[in-house]
């Protein structure tokens, strides 16, 4: 199943694992091999995307597939050439630097990971063009998703944007990739107990929609990959094979849901609240490397709020001017705007008490069948030499530990961490997870 699994789901004949009609997605072709070299026009042409195709790498990448993409494209059509600087910043400025880059092409390439993809995914969708993209490093699971995080005057967030038309990986690039890039898309992986944990808590106390499908997709491959962590970073293929197929099915899992809450919650917030309000000056991280940390925190968190008593509930006593001063003005109201919809008052924090009195060890014996033991995920971090505290990418404790006091608050998603802030056990845990 595994080996056709990706075909089904662009083909639309995979069944919905919580029974409605055969999963769909936009995207209509993506090629997993061991090598795609001379491919490359032949992968992208067949989709009709236009004469004059825009192929966005930054210097890296470009050095890496895009140089490669380009000649094999300017064979089939007219290229324009956008190489933005090495790790560019997925914010709204150079979402504009790309939008002009790219105003008179048909369509965007995408050649890179993280960022390029995030960046040519949102602008692509501003301006209504399709987009595809060619990965260069297994670092993270946004290549088929419909979301893009992109920092907006200082907020990062995740905007709707679209599906890539086609998702092309080259096995033996994303082998050679850089180690770390290798464990941050272990570190992305890493995150579906938690995630699931974190979005099935907000279905159960609040009837928030909720699927199985996004993490019946992974079943098959998630145990073996995590086993098999020491040969993924030494470059063996066949570990790098499941390991990308997990983040394209990550990926589609949020397409096919609408949003990211498969595979985004409170181990996400944490990230996120380090990107926005982090030191500039600390050493520079990846995405994954930040995840792999922050989701160890929140399975010792999610596992101490499962293990202690039934959690009682108070209303929330935050005010927008103290978040104003907490993130500053322009940062403080956004997030305001984000947390006052999740945000306790008596009423609420009443019924939700009352609902746990009832159904706590329902809730709790639910939750417990999709978590994994803290020490299976910190065997699978050591073994690939993945970083696993916050000191490993250069993160201060003290700043950390305020960060899982404070990370709820930038997003209307309802957590374990806000479970533990509502029930006053955050602060405490917050010094020991």
């Amino acid at each position: 199943m595994t080996q056709d699994i990706l075909a089904q789901i662009v083909s639309g004949t995979y069944p919905d694992p919580d029974g409605g009609a055969p999963l769909q997605v936009a995207t209509r072709s993506v090629v997993m091999a061991r090598s795609l070299a001379g491919d490359e026009g032949e992968l992208v042409v067949p989709l009709g995307l236009g004469p004059r195709l825009a192929v966005v790498s930054d210097r890296t990448t470009h050095g890496v597939l895009g140089a490669r993409v380009e000649r094999a494209l300017a064979a089939k059509g007219e290229v324009v050439s956008v190489i933005l600087p090495n790790r560019p910043h997925a914010d709204s400025e150079t979402v504009a630097t790309i939008r002009e880059a790219t105003a008179s092409a048909d369509a965007l390439v995408a050649v890179g990971s993280g960022s390029i993809n995030d960046l040519c995914k949102y602008a692509s969708a501003q301006d209504r063009k399709p987009y595809v993209v060619f990965g260069t490093a297994p670092s993270m699971n946004g290549y088929t998703s419909v979301n893009a995080a992109i920092t907006v005057h200082g907020h990062k967030k995740s905007l709707t944007a679209h599906a890539p038309v086609g998702a092309f990986m080259d096995l033996s690039v994303m082998a050679a990739a850089p180690v770390r890039m290798i464990r941050s898309g272990l570190g992305d992986s890493l995150c579906r107990p938690t995630a699931q944990a974190d979005w099935l808590l907000a279905h159960l106390l609040f009837d928030q929609p909720y699927r199985t499908m996004p993490f019946v997709l992974l079943a098959a491959d998630e145990l073996p990959m995590l086993e098999e962590t020491d040969a993924l970073v030494a470059g063996d293929i066949g570990a790098m094979e499941r390991l990308v197929r997990t983040l394209l099915l990550s990926g589609f899992g949020t397409a096919i849901h609408g949003n990211s809450q498969p595979a985004s919650q409170g181990e996400h917030l944490i990230s996120h609240y380090a990107d926005m309000l982090g030191d500039p000056g600390w050493p520079a991280s990846f995405h994954g490397e930040q995840i792999g940390v922050t989701t160890l925190s929140m399975a010792r968190l999610q596992e101490a709020m499962l293990e202690g008593p039934p959690p009682e509930l108070a209303p929330d006593r935050n005010s927008e001017a103290e978040f104003v001063k907490r993130f500053g003005e322009a940062i403080g109201k956004s997030c305001w705007a984000e947390f006052t919809q999740k945000r306790l008052d008596s009423p609420r924090a009443a019924a939700l008490n009352q609902r746990i009195a009832e159904r706590w060890q329902r809730i709790r014996a639910t939750i417990a069948e999709v978590i994994y033991p803290v020490s299976l995920l910190e065997k699978a971090l050591a073994r690939a030499n993945a970083p696993m505290k916050p000191q490993d990418i250069g993160w201060p404790e003290p700043f950390y530990r305020t960060a899982l006091r404070h990370a709820r608050e930038i997003r209307n998603r309802y957590t374990f961490l806000d479970l533990a802030a509502d029930s006053g056990r955050l602060e405490k845990l917050a010094e020991r997870i």
